[in-house]
């Protein structure tokens, strides 16, 4: 399944992060969030590769936000469609919790995008006629737009127990918030200048030649005007 658009620049394998029993995917699309974003708040959407987390891949998704306390599923791994017995894509992630539970996740995801935050939300779905109980945890973690507004988020929803009769929704049963912050700069760099080194936006840009001030000579003019038709 062909998750996000491939980016053959940013594969950060993240396998050995620890999780509650079951959940382990949230850790490991966090870990790779948090390695991908280095020194920085967050990643940018363009540098997601999806081979950093293809043992996750099948419970991730992206949104984007399209209204305050609002998003929709831009892409989405099977997971989710299995859970609602259709497709997901464009759909709003409200539409995946029970009515008393949309104004609260709609609070989590202006956390998410105008703090921002890394919000993890627990779940629970009741048990029902042919509909087995079931838990769930889900993370959300912001990122930025080609843009460079927080319009972006990567997300990760894993659901234990039976699925049972479609679709399934979900109760919001607690939500856990925590402010992002940036890795602090290393003592050794801010004491030491270093060199600087000049990158191009591109980032696979040639860096440009030196520029070498020709030396004159006495029989050759310093300038020399080209007619051109």
């Amino acid at each position: 399944m062909d998750l996000f658009d491939r980016n053959t620049r940013n594969v950060v394998a993240m396998t050995d992060f620890q999780a509650d029993t079951g959940f382990s995917a949230l850790a490991q699309v966090e870990g790779y969030w948090d390695a991908l974003r280095g020194n920085r708040l967050m990643p940018n959407r363009a540098e997601i590769d999806p081979r950093g987390i293809e043992s996750a891949l099948e419970y991730t998704f992206i949104l984007e936000r399209i209204a305050p306390g609002m998003a929709r599923l831009r892409i989405a791994g099977s997971h989710l469609g299995d859970l609602m017995g259709m497709e997901v894509r464009g759909m709003s992630l409200t539409t995946l919790v029970s009515p008393d539970g949309r104004r609260q996740l709609s609070d989590t995801l202006e956390d998410v995008f105008q703090r921002p935050s890394i919000c993890e939300v627990r779940l629970s779905a009741p048990a029902g006629f042919d509909k087995p109980a079931m838990d769930a945890r889900m993370i959300l973690l912001p990122m930025k737009s080609d843009l460079g507004d927080v319009s972006r988020a990567l997300g990760c929803f894993v659901a234990r127990g039976t699925i049972g009769r479609k679709p399934r929704r979900f109760d919001v049963t607690g939500v856990d918030t925590r402010p992002i912050v940036a890795p602090a700069t290393s003592t050794f760099n801010s004491q030491e200048p270093q060199p600087v080194v000049a990158m191009r936006e591109s980032g696979m840009s040639e860096p440009a030649k030196p520029f070498v001030k020709r030396r004159r000579s006495g029989d050759v003019p310093y300038l020399r005007l080209i007619k051109s038709d």
